[in-house]
């Protein structure tokens, strides 16, 4: 098993409380600029807040931006949550969020805590998207699926051992690219969450699961079966009993 690099961060004294301050002052700045309209600023200030990205030579930046992409997915979706709802309270519960995401969730090297880190990436990504962009052309939706899902599928697999991460994860965007096309033609809600993005995520956790318990020699073949099972299961229903006529073409 693969072990996986350390971050170096301020963990006590002065230094750490500074790093707290620092990292929670973004989500409250987030939540301000959200409150007095200028969402477009909060976005800005994500991408700021990533500004070590680009304090290397260029060659480098397309691999940080990978490398970070997870992180931005996250913070940006939470600004499109934010802005979806003109309750002070919801925009609130966002921020802390958000906040415990970047003190808590975003810091682990474990690899439950990075498979932990990119599905929830993916489930604030794919809901943003189609609530944020539904009426969209179906391209754009295509094209900001297939980001979110190859990034995430790239930042699960690379705290593993596994050779194919690149192929994994292009599979991945590509499936979920399609998946997007098809069903962008009858785009049916289900609450707040699009049909495309409910069987992505379905997919995604179950398989997350399985290669997680398979890679920590903890997967039977009766457990197997049952994730299998439920995935089929739960897609066949979402397909079967939808309303098709309620649509957005």
């Amino acid at each position: 098993m693969r072990r996986l690099p350390t971050r170096f961060k301020p963990t006590s004294g002065f230094s750490h409380f500074v790093h707290i301050f620092l990292v929670v002052l973004l989500p409250v700045l987030i939540f301000v600029l959200v409150r007095i309209n200028f969402a477009q600023l909060a976005v800005v200030l994500i991408v700021l807040s990533k500004w070590r990205m680009f304090a290397v030579r260029p060659r480098h930046w397309l691999a940080n931006i990978r490398a970070n992409a997870v992180d931005m997915i996250v913070g940006v979706s939470t600004i499109i949550f934010m802005t979806q709802t003109s309750s002070q309270l919801l925009q609130i519960i966002w921020a802390v969020a958000y906040a415990l995401w970047l003190l808590l969730i975003k810091p682990g090297t474990t690899l439950l805590s990075v498979s932990i880190q990119g599905l929830i990436a993916e489930v604030y990504g794919l809901i943003a998207i189609y609530t944020a962009w539904a009426a969209a052309p179906t391209l754009g939706l295509v094209v900001g699926v297939w980001v979110v899902c190859a990034s995430c599928a790239r930042h699960f697999f690379t705290s593993f051992d596994e050779p194919h991460t690149r192929f994994l994860s292009d599979f991945w965007g590509y499936f979920g690219a399609a998946l997007a096309w098809i069903l962008g033609h009858w785009l049916i809600f289900y609450g707040p969450i699009a049909q495309p993005a409910l069987i992505l995520l379905v997919l995604s956790f179950g398989m997350m699961t399985l290669y997680y318990l398979d890679h920590t020699d903890r997967l039977s073949v009766t457990l197997r079966r049952q994730f299998i099972f439920i995935m089929l299961a739960v897609i066949v229903v979402v397909l079967v009993f939808s309303d098709w006529g309620d649509k957005v073409i």
